[in-house]
């Protein structure tokens, strides 16, 4: 059976019922078992498969382990298949990288060769001779130079945070594509802080994808597991495991290294061990309208050091001004709070009858917004800076709020409004810089 038979093939298949596609596969010969097993289109999952479109950079920026080097060997094979008279680029961190990863890996372009394919690799040379005809070419993001006047069809950029001449390696590189009708690039990295990805991906013809470790169904089920369990929330997971990139606003109060400095393990409702709290208090942060929008809810309390805590964020979305208050009531019985600290700047009185509708005894004090987002932020940055406060385990939707919060009262993070970020603040600021002791009220 032709490959153009067996893709159809795998087309009608695609919404067989299983015993009827058991039943055709059966059938199927050695040799065309094996060429099914070649085609990576039917094996390819989300982030992996070409997007469609015009596009002329795509960047795939993923997790370890997502499975960016094969896509990338995929690629650059089909197309030395359909474009025999094709030049391509094999651009990596080093000469070494390119033939150790994406030319002799054990998911490089040597290992994705289909029956009747002999690429030859000419190391010496750094060149990739396909059986089609086609030519790739191994270059360095350390040398930029090496890629000044080579012209190329395609090109296949790896780790490109790696790169320590990115700039330049990536500008000459993007000079040289001039070949044929419609050049490309495939960008295949793990997340980093650095201009050049943030200017690619800003890009008008640029396709981004993302993909997280966890949807490499290859991986075995234990190593993504461990490495959640470990790094799941931090920043290093969160850019080496979820493929985010995460970059640091300028003039931000909490700089990306602040907060992963001032992380401390989580703390549990009732922990009454070494750090043990003598207040606990819930900041909410009420929408500013009734059609959904989030409530900013969070848990901070004050240890016997001192030292203010963030507890938990137990922020909501989507509910109406009875199902927040529900949400913060319950954070409060919960955590055994002594006190709901809430903005009343939106709703006024409002907010405070809406809390104490779902629970009379609710202890809630109402605080106004008279200052600007950033005059209010600035002292409590300022403890997390000397040590006062700390995060007690992973909070990533609140820190990405927090580091957007900027020294001139702009906010340049995720969402509309940094809802969490304030709640936390509001209950920080009770907690650090009035500490007005209260007895503790556990809510039944």
């Amino acid at each position: 059976m032709s490959r153009p038979d067996l893709r159809s093939l795998l087309i009608a298949l695609e919404h067989a019922e299983p015993a009827k596609r058991a039943r055709v596969l059966d059938r199927l010969s050695p040799a065309d078992i094996r060429a099914l097993a070649e085609e990576w289109e039917w094996q390819a999952h989300g982030s992996q498969q070409e997007p469609g479109g015009s596009w002329r950079v795509w960047m795939i920026m993923a997790g370890r382990g997502f499975g960016k080097t094969r896509t990338g060997a995929e690629w650059v094979s089909g197309l030395a298949r359909q474009h025999p008279e094709a030049r391509i680029a094999l651009v990596g961190a080093s000469l070494a990288d390119v033939a150790s990863v994406m030319v002799e890996g054990p998911s490089g372009i040597l290992s994705v060769a289909q029956t009747g394919e002999a690429p030859r690799w000419i190391a010496s040379r750094g060149l990739l001779e396909f059986s089609s005809g086609a030519k790739a070419f191994a270059y360095s993001g350390a040398a930029p130079e090496q890629l000044r006047g080579p012209e190329h069809h395609f090109a296949w950029a790896d780790e490109l945070a790696k790169w320590t001449r990115a700039e330049a390696a990536w500008d000459n590189l993007q000079l040289g594509l001039r070949c044929g009708e419609r050049p490309r690039t495939l960008v295949t990295t793990t997340p980093k802080p650095m201009a050049l990805l943030t200017r690619i991906k800003a890009m008008p013809d640029t396709e981004e994808r993302g993909g997280r470790t966890a949807e490499n169904l290859h991986l075995p089920n234990c190593f993504a597991a461990e490495m959640e369990a470990i790094y799941g929330g931090t920043r290093l997971g969160r850019q080496e495991l979820w493929g985010e990139l995460i970059e640091d606003v300028e003039g931000a109060l909490w700089s990306r290294a602040l907060i992963e400095g001032c992380r401390v393990p989580a703390i549990a409702p009732g922990d009454g061990g070494e750090r043990a709290l003598r207040r606990i208090v819930v900041g909410v942060d009420p929408p500013a309208s009734a059609d959904g929008d989030a409530c900013g809810i969070v848990v901070c309390g004050l240890g016997e050091d001192g030292t203010g805590y963030v507890l938990a964020d137990c922020t909501v979305s989507g509910l109406s001004p009875e199902g927040w208050a529900r949400a913060a009531a319950r954070a409060a019985d919960l955590w055994e709070a002594d006190r709901v600290i809430a903005e009343k700047n939106m709703g006024g009185d409002m907010v405070e009858s809406v809390l104490r509708s779902v629970d009379p005894r609710l202890p809630v004090t109402l605080v106004s917004a008279s200052r600007g987002k950033s005059a209010r932020a600035e002292p409590v940055a300022a403890r997390f800076e000397t040590g006062a406060a700390r995060l007690a385990g992973h909070f990533p939707e609140l820190e990405d709020q927090l580091a957007g919060l900027t020294a001139g009262g702009a906010y340049h993070g995720p969402g509309r409004s940094p809802d969490r970020a304030d709640a936390c603040i509001w209950a920080l600021t009770e907690l650090l810089l009035k500490q007005r002791p209260e007895p503790r009220v556990r809510l039944l």
